[in-house]
């Protein structure tokens, strides 16, 4: 970065590190431990799809890559505001396999020159009731969780879902405190965006 960069209050964007995805192995142990959410086994990755034959193309190779073999089939959806999401499941308790799906995804996107619509990958988790709630079965709600991958940023973040399109920020504070040593956290909390009804969580 150069001096007139500097001066000016530029920064150099960050280059996207898809390896960066393994920690969540490592972190979802921190995290269990430290808050009791557990992975889901459900996980997603979003992207802004674009016109023409060859995206086309990339989204049926991911479907058929994640499709190959004894592995789960991957759903197709696009949310209200036009965007893409590709969701993968796992067995819950093999977090690896679902992390390498969702590695491979943006693998093969950015591999096929769409990294530029890249937008994020998310990893589920579910946790104890909340406080006071009756208990599970009992018309409780299981409380919801995901660690979301920014693509352009490189960091992560946590969101956590509410009835009503509220989210529990002490909770996602608290997870930040929780696995911080584990993943790069974003720290620019107003790129910490919501994503409502996202598949996988």
């Amino acid at each position: 970065m150069g001096f007139l960069d500097t001066l000016l209050g530029r920064s150099k964007p960050v280059k996207p590190d898809l390896d960066r995805l393994f920690a969540l192995s490592t972190a979802a142990l921190t995290l269990e431990a430290g808050t009791g959410f557990i992975p889901t086994g459900l996980g997603s990755v979003c992207f802004r799809a674009v016109e023409g034959g060859a995206f086309a193309r990339m989204q049926k190779d991911v479907q058929e890559l994640l499709d190959a073999g004894d592995g789960p089939e991957v759903e197709l959806s696009t949310d209200s505001y036009g965007y893409t999401w590709l969701l993968a499941r796992q067995p819950a308790d093999d977090l690896p396999a679902l992390v390498t799906d969702l590695h491979a995804v943006n693998a093969t996107l950015e591999a096929g020159g769409f990294g530029p619509h890249l937008l994020c990958s998310l990893v589920g988790f579910q946790g104890p009731d909340a406080p006071g709630a009756v208990g599970r079965g009992h018309g409780a709600e299981t409380r919801r969780l995901a660690l979301v991958y920014l693509y352009k940023r490189g960091t992560f973040y946590p969101f956590a879902p509410l009835p009503g399109d509220k989210r529990d920020n002490a909770l996602e504070l608290q997870v930040r405190g929780a696995v911080g040593a584990d993943l790069p956290f974003e720290d620019d909390l107003s790129r910490w965006f919501p994503v409502w009804g996202a598949p996988g969580l």
